[in-house]
């Protein structure tokens, strides 16, 4: 379990606070860019050079970052040491589905190291749920232990979440209601429990480390089996608005004559962009995302190139209304919506060159994201690591007490 220590001053110190925020800043561009050598944090940092050093030294010492020794065969002069994120410093990231429940393992800098997905009969209540990530992560307690330095744990959760407390406001697919997850799985686990909407945390491990990267308007839309979401990322900041509900753009309108909504509403997106129609019009049970693809891809059935295209006319005019209100630089379509846009590209290209207004589309991009099946582990990865990232100087490890799992 991590531990944040306040700082001793209420009122702070102005040196202390700068040394606290360049900490941050230092341990920011590492665990984004993954490899820097000091020379490179001293260009992109503007500090001096023997700041730089006594701040990757206290980052060293922490163990938040190892420096290693450059390639010096192709260097001029004495080489840079290079600043790397540490391997064993890792979050545990979780994301509830319909119809599973993937656990993973991400180290610091956004590296999958474990992912195990497990499987359920029927859609997981909110007690079932927290046993079964308790019991994974109880049989992985030991490795855990001897060979990582465990910070908590993130959660990306198929519903609204309320940013104050991470309380489980709706997730209408898994018909949970007002259900406190997080406070659930800390008591269960031991460890810090932080959660939050799983296409917000899509969007932010695409902006980090996927196809947004240094970009700062994006919007990206998630398809699962849990339904459509939506994360914003609008001048370089997440946009979650007062509570983080904001980005849901599963529950716009797109069909005025369509069917009520589990939400309640009428004609919304995910009533109308569904995995389910695909999997029927394939002729398939079950399919894991990469199955789902290669199906459509494969397809010549008239039935289903249908199918995609009704699809992508509804997705497009949702996604015209986003473009028009948020003026993006780039659209990234994830999960099953990847899979549709891979099918036919052009014919949704074609569609947002004419729909959105003409200023606003210009320059627009669309394409999918690259973090593939890896997205919310790296998602939920970022969200645990946000105390971290932020004061790095007020972590340090406690031991992690073994709770009773609940029943």
């Amino acid at each position: 379990m991590t531990r944040f220590d306040p700082p001793r001053n209420e009122r702070g110190n102005s040196n202390d606070d700068v040394r606290r925020h360049n900490l941050s800043v230092v341990l920011g561009l590492v665990h984004r860019e993954r490899n820097l050598s000091r020379a490179q944090l001293t260009r992109q940092t503007g500090l001096n050079r023997s700041t730089v050093a006594a701040l990757v030294g206290e980052l060293v010492e922490r163990e938040l970052v190892v420096e290693t020794e450059p390639d010096a065969t192709n260097s001029r002069g004495r080489p840079s040491p290079i600043v790397r994120p540490n391997p064993r410093v890792v979050a545990i990231s979780i994301n509830p589905e319909i119809d599973a429940i993937s656990i993973g393992v991400v180290s610091l800098g956004g590296t999958v190291v474990k992912k195990i997905r497990y499987l359920t009969e029927h859609s997981p209540s909110v007690g079932e749920a927290v046993n079964i990530s308790a019991v994974v992560i109880e049989a992985m307690r030991s490795e855990l232990d001897s060979r990582y330095r465990t910070v908590g744990i993130g959660v990306a959760v198929p519903g609204q979440v309320r940013a104050s407390d991470g309380l489980v406001r709706m997730a209408p697919h898994l018909a949970w209601q007002d259900e406190p997850f997080g406070r659930l799985l800390e008591d269960a686990t031991g460890f810090d429990v932080v959660a939050d909407n799983d296409a917000h945390l899509g969007a932010m491990a695409e902006s980090t480390f996927g196809a947004g990267r240094g970009l700062s308007d994006v919007i990206y839309v998630n398809g699962g089996a849990s339904g459509i979401g939506g994360g914003i990322i609008a001048g370089g900041v997440p946009l979650g608005g007062v509570d983080g509900y904001a980005g849901e753009i599963g529950h716009t309108l797109v069909n005025s004559d369509g069917i009520v909504c589990q939400c309640g509403a009428m004609g919304c997106l995910e009533t109308e962009v569904r995995r389910e129609n695909l999997l029927s019009v394939l002729q398939l049970d079950n399919a894991d995302p990469d199955e789902l693809e290669s199906a459509l891809l494969a397809s010549s059935s008239p039935s289903v190139i249908a199918e995609v295209h009704r699809q992508l006319d509804f997705l497009a005019i949702a996604l015209r209304n986003s473009i028009n209100m948020l003026n993006p630089q780039l659209v990234i379509v994830g999960g099953f919506l990847a899979s549709i846009y891979a099918a036919a590209p052009h014919y949704l290209q074609a569609l947002l060159a004419k729909q959105p207004l003409l200023a606003s589309r210009d320059g627009v991009r669309v394409t999918r994201a690259e973090l593939g099946s890896d997205l919310l582990i790296i998602g939920a990865g970022e969200l645990a690591f946000e105390a971290i990232l932020a004061d790095p100087g007020a972590f340090s490890f406690a031991p992690v007490s073994v709770p009773a799992i609940v029943e």
